[in-house]
């Protein structure tokens, strides 16, 4: 497409529906999960295993998923990413035992593996480096929002109303339309390499450290930070990435390009990614919590309680795109973060008798800008400069650092909860045990705007005006292929 081609930014649209789609679907079964543990016989602690398999397989096989949009064609990746989605939500709908259900999960997370890192590239490659590729990541990083908060709206009046099922099944049309118009909307591009290699040893390791670190985490909470089995998974993860490194800096056709890892720029712009969805999913989490078990409130009531934060989200999004262009990546991370920060800090004090007016909306208000802001700039950090042939696999990175440290951030604030929850009442032991986890909302926070200030780059006269890439960035890649 060219730069005045008014189809790319249909192509948008669609592309930020697919991303949307993705995290409703995370989201979606939090609400659900009550329901679906009665109808079939979940045990309480096999439940979680509803959530798990979906992060396990969504998070550990982003990377391959980037890879092999890059190498075989990303509309025909994400097209077969869409078709596989709408059918492991059939899957899931009509699964009548628990193991049916978490195997169904199991490949809808590879659905979505695929799906979201290749809609990204195909993102990068519709839009020029520049303002139009900021805007469209704006818009990018705000479906998210919209689709944490469609799952709050729509999950608890869906599961009462028509049972469990059609939280599943609402996906099937979404990817009908999604597969019609991918042909008409997207435009048909691939790296044209001499050796079209998926480097089984670097997928392989990759793949195990992931899997490895998320499973790792999502189990902490339950079997303790210095249990062994936590420190044998985390220490299996160190090993198989430092394997993969190793194999990746000797590999003819490396899953991920050694430039990409040695770019200070890059890696320190997906530590804060990382670091940031630590921040937010461990902070919507325990608001969630707060507002349901403390406050007493509905899941309804909290969706629509919790709407200003989404839209937050998006202002914040779109500001700070037109900020990066003017500032740096790197200034409008630290405010985004710092925004998220002070939230935090409100949160720490959060009474039992709490009202949303007085205790929760200041919060929700610094909030929301703050994590929009902060993700358009993370995202344009970790992806400028990065070339056509790279683009599938740097996109697959930067999500599954957001993903992994959603994945984090969640049993790092259900850690500090349960450690804290003490006291005479039950909900004053609960409110003391939320009030330690907005805490570590607090510390995760301030450790990304360390980050933020070390890892990224200033802003100098020419970023400040083209948001563009360094010079020894800038330079043509070979290799490339549109049709």
């Amino acid at each position: 497409m060219t730069t005045t081609d008014a189809r790319r930014w249909y192509a948008l649209c669609l592309l930020c529906v697919a991303g949307f789609m993705v995290i409703l679907d995370a989201q979606i079964v939090v609400l659900a999960l009550p329901s679906i543990a009665d109808g079939l016989g979940f045990s309480a602690s096999g439940a979680q295993w509803v959530m798990s398999a979906y992060l396990l397989s969504f998070g550990g096989l982003l990377l391959l998923g980037g890879r092999i949009a890059d190498l075989l064609g990303r509309r025909r990746v994400f097209m077969t990413g869409t078709l596989l989605f709408g059918l492991s939500s059939l899957w899931c709908g009509f699964a009548d035992t628990a193991a049916v259900l978490i195997g169904a999960r199991a490949v809808q997370g590879v659905s979505a593996a695929v799906m979201a890192p290749t809609a990204l590239s195909i993102l990068l490659n519709t839009f020029e480096e520049g303002p139009d590729r900021n805007k469209a990541l704006a818009f990018w990083s705000g479906s998210g929002g919209f689709g944490a908060t469609a799952a709050l709206l729509i999950g608890g009046p869906l599961t009462d109303v028509l049972g469990w099922q059609w939280v599943f099944f609402l996906n099937v049309p979404v990817a009908l339309v999604l597969l019609a118009l991918s042909p008409l909307l997207l435009r048909a591009s691939r790296t044209e390499a001499r050796t079209r290699s998926f480097d089984p040893i670097g997928a392989l390791t990759a793949t195990g450290a992931l899997v490895a670190c998320v499973y790792a985490v999502v189990e902490a909470p339950r079997a303790g930070w210095l249990s062994a089995r936590t420190i044998g998974l985390l220490a299996l993860a160190v090993v198989l990435a430092v394997v993969f490194l190793r194999t990746e800096s000797r590999a003819k056709a490396p899953l991920v390009p050694p430039r990409l890892l040695r770019s200070r720029t890059v890696s320190g712009a997906n530590l804060v990614v990382f670091l940031l969805g630590a921040t937010a999913f461990g902070m919507s989490y325990t608001l969630s919590q707060y507002g349901q078990g403390v406050l007493g409130w509905s899941p309804l009531r909290f969706g629509l309680a919790n709407v200003v934060m989404p839209l937050g989200a998006v202002v914040g999004s779109y500001a700070g795109q037109a900020l990066v262009t003017r500032t740096g990546a790197r200034a409008v991370a630290v405010a985004g973060l710092a925004l998220s920060a002070l939230a935090a800090l409100l949160l720490t004090g959060v009474p039992v008798d709490g009202g949303f007016v007085r205790d929760l909306l200041p919060a929700l208000l610094l909030f929301g800008p703050g994590v929009g802001a902060c993700a358009v700039a993370g995202s344009i950090a970790a992806l400028t400069g990065v070339g056509e042939r790279d683009s599938g696999v740097a996109s697959g990175v930067q999500t599954a650092a957001f993903q992994i440290g959603g994945a984090f951030g969640v049993a790092v604030v259900t850690s500090a909860a349960v450690s804290h929850t003490v006291g005479t009442g039950r909900l004053a032991a609960l409110t003391a045990g939320y009030q330690a986890a907005f805490t570590a909302c607090l510390v995760l926070a301030v450790i990304g705007i360390g980050c933020a200030l070390v890892l990224l780059r200033p802003a100098t006269r020419r970023t400040a005006c083209t948001s563009g890439p360094a010079p020894d960035e800038a330079r043509p890649m070979r290799g490339e292929r549109v049709g």
